[in-house]
């Protein structure tokens, strides 16, 4: 990850040993140097290495982020035909099942993030030394980070309190209910709220602040009004964050980290990736799949053309929006301005999120031009803490004052001016700030959440069905694994 150097962590089973015909004098030799999970977490370091393990999964969320975008009425899937990573085909349409490889893949990386912080938990009071406070927060952060994630996806889910999973503790453990998941998640997140410090000790680890903003959105998930307005009052009270002037420059290489940025994922182009093993790529895979297909002009390289906005999403703005032309590449325009030349993918719409797109490189950059690209994702913006603080204030009949106040806050910085504040009040305040989530994060991978957790994503969605569509099925081999011990999600 760029700024956090990932190590190549000796604390998983290894190799036990080899079958050959060597003398007893060879077998019976004490090996100079082993290592396993048991006797692992022996030194300050040991662990810090283990919590530098447990950000390292968080880059494979760039696949959540592109699907939460895809699932909901912001974009189509793109690609380079029908036939091209079908599995986004299939979210698009609603007619994914529980044999799609991509959720599969949405599962398995999340939880690999559970299992490298459960792991670090489990050890948590093996060795003492100054500082591990820090680091079981920040681990117990990354914990319901991930959660956060898949109960949204997944819903119910396997709870192992602060223990690895075995290989048969699928057939015994049960799902837990999406209420229990959201109790261990703001249990993982008052701890850190209680022992991080409001200063990252290294640019992209955890905060106060970020640990107080995803516990807010946690709340607002589950309807919790009060329990939200009040946390994400304090994120807006401690004067660490605000919003960035120029809103063209928060997804651009100078803008990373900013002080709108309360949790980013860094990503950097050091290490290589494949098809093979995408979950390998210390790049934001994201973007290279978001570019625009065969393309050569000025800015930009060229990509995939996956995740392509609809003109739905385009006509959301208002006549003077700033935001439009940095979150919307429209191809078209740009290629008669620029002379750039272009390919058409699958269900081209002639845009592309251009917040997340490849930006021009050197030949000579490591890693693939495609898999490795360097772009942070913003995962919590300033601006959507103030979204979800007016959304709280409004929808829990606390105070239509503050919403509109943090409401208009970003729609100033959006316009320009004071002339397109809100006035409105009660439902229809809601249905205004809900509007501004949609152009504000544009392809930032909220959209389809925010549209099932309001109610509203049957009546936007194409093909949603509702008391299925809300989740997503549990990849069958889970199901099978489990002997029976697990149901599926219903409806699939």
């Amino acid at each position: 990850m760029k700024n956090i150097k990932i190590a190549t962590i000796a604390s998983f089973a290894l190799l036990a040993g080899l079958s050959t015909s060597c003398g007893d004098d060879f077998i019976d030799r004490q090996a100079p140097y082993s290592i396993d999970s048991e006797n692992y977490f022996n030194s300050a370091d040991d662990y810090r290495q283990a919590l530098t393990g447990a950000y390292d999964p968080l880059q494979s969320t760039y696949l959540n982020v592109m699907l939460g975008e895809i699932a909901s009425d912001n974009t189509n899937s793109g690609g380079e035909s029908a036939t091209d990573v079908v599995g986004f085909q299939q979210i698009d349409d609603m007619i994914h099942t529980s044999n799609n490889a991509n959720l599969k893949n949405l599962w398995d990386w999340n939880f690999g993030g559970v299992a490298r912080c459960n792991y670090i938990l489990e050890f948590k009071d093996k060795t003492e030394f100054e500082g591990k406070n820090q680091i079981i927060a920040e681990t117990r952060f990354l914990r319901a980070y991930y959660y956060a994630e898949l109960v949204k996806w997944f819903g119910p889910l396997p709870l192992n309190g602060d223990k690895r999973f075995g290989v048969n503790d699928v057939t015994t453990i049960k799902r837990s209910s999406v209420p229990e998941v959201y109790a261990q998640i703001e249990s993982d997140l008052i701890y850190a709220i209680a022992n991080l410090s409001p200063t990252a000790p290294q640019v992209g680890r955890a905060t106060k602040g970020a640990a107080q903003a995803l516990l807010g959105k946690v709340y607002l998930y589950q309807n919790k009004f009060v329990a939200s307005a009040n946390i994400l009052q304090e994120v807006i009270n401690s004067g660490t964050y605000s919003l960035v002037t120029d809103y063209d420059n928060i997804f651009e290489m100078e803008g990373e980290n900013g002080p709108e940025s309360v949790f980013e994922i860094q990503y950097g182009e050091d290490q290589g990736a494949s098809f093979d093993c995408l979950q390998c790529s210390e790049g934001n895979v994201a973007v290279g799949f978001s570019g625009v297909r065969n393309y050569a002009g000025p800015l930009f390289s060229d990509g995939f053309s996956f995740n392509v906005p609809r003109q739905e999403v385009v006509d959301a703005f208002e006549a003077g929006d700033n935001r439009k032309d940095v979150a919307i590449l429209d191809i078209a325009a740009w290629a008669t301005q620029t002379n750039a030349t272009y390919g058409v993918g699958y269900k081209h719409t002639g845009y592309f999120n251009r917040k997340y797109i490849p930006r021009t490189r050197s030949a000579n950059a490591p890693g693939d031009l495609h898999l490795t690209n360097p772009n942070n994702y913003r995962a919590i913006r300033y601006a959507d803490v103030l979204l979800m603080a007016a959304e709280a204030y409004n929808r829990g009949g606390i105070d239509d004052g503050k919403a509109r106040l943090y409401l208009n806050e970003v729609r100033r910085r959006a316009f320009g001016d004071v002339n397109h504040d809100a006035t409105a009040s009660g439902a229809a305040l809601t249905d205004v700030i809900l509007a501004e989530r949609r152009v504000e994060l544009v392809g930032e991978g909220h959209r389809f959440f925010d549209l099932v957790r309001t109610g509203k994503a049957a009546q936007e969605i194409d093909g949603f069905s509702p008391n299925k569509n809300e989740i997503f099925p549990v990849p069958v081999e889970e199901i099978q694994f489990s002997a029976g011990n697990w149901t599926q999600n219903p409806g699939y």
